[in-house]
């Protein structure tokens, strides 16, 4: 017996999808060009799984539905695992399955996409910049500010997760 799961053949019995609000990216395509180019600016020089993975872990905490589908994509695409990422909302408690410089990095993430809690801790601060020198520390940081960007519009937007497949926005 062969099945095949193509998921983007919904059931019948799934909600249906919520409708878009609002597209700011084809109403404003020179912001979306460029963040874009902000994008791609704020990665150079990090580790292209080290950012989808700070890329889930915001988009998981600002609850970006659209933003959590792609970054997930594109880490398994990167070949990241199945595992880490279902972690990812836990990593604290699982902290054996990162490096200490992911753990560094995630804590960061946390700390600058939620603002309201303490603002960025010193220790917190002082971890990420023991594990990433200065200028690949500004990149962290710069790509932490993009995906909170990111998450904004897609939240805001009520942009629908589900059609997304790796590779089609490559710039």
């Amino acid at each position: 017996m062969t099945t095949t799961h193509a998921h983007h053949h919904a059931p019948a019995d799934l909600a249906p999808e919520e409708p878009q609000r609002i597209s700011v990216s084809q109403l404003l395509p020179d912001v979306y060009k460029a963040m874009i180019r902000l994008d791609i600016a704020a990665r150079q020089g990090l580790d292209p799984v080290l950012v989808e993975l700070v890329k889930v872990r915001a988009s998981q905490l600002n609850q970006c539905a659209f933003c959590l589908d792609m970054h997930s994509k594109d880490a398994l695409a990167a070949g990241e695992s199945a595992e880490r990422i279902v972690q990812l909302s836990a990593w604290r408690e699982s902290r054996h399955f990162y490096t200490e410089k992911e753990l560094a990095a995630l804590a960061l993430t946390e700390a600058v996409t939620v603002l309201t809690d303490g603002f960025v801790p010193d220790e917190v601060y002082a971890e990420a910049s023991e594990h990433f020198e200065e200028t690949e520390l500004a990149q962290l940081i710069a790509a932490i500010t993009v995906i909170n960007a990111w998450n904004r519009f897609g939240v805001t937007g009520r942009l629908t997760p589900g059609h997304y497949t790796p590779g089609d926005f490559k710039s």
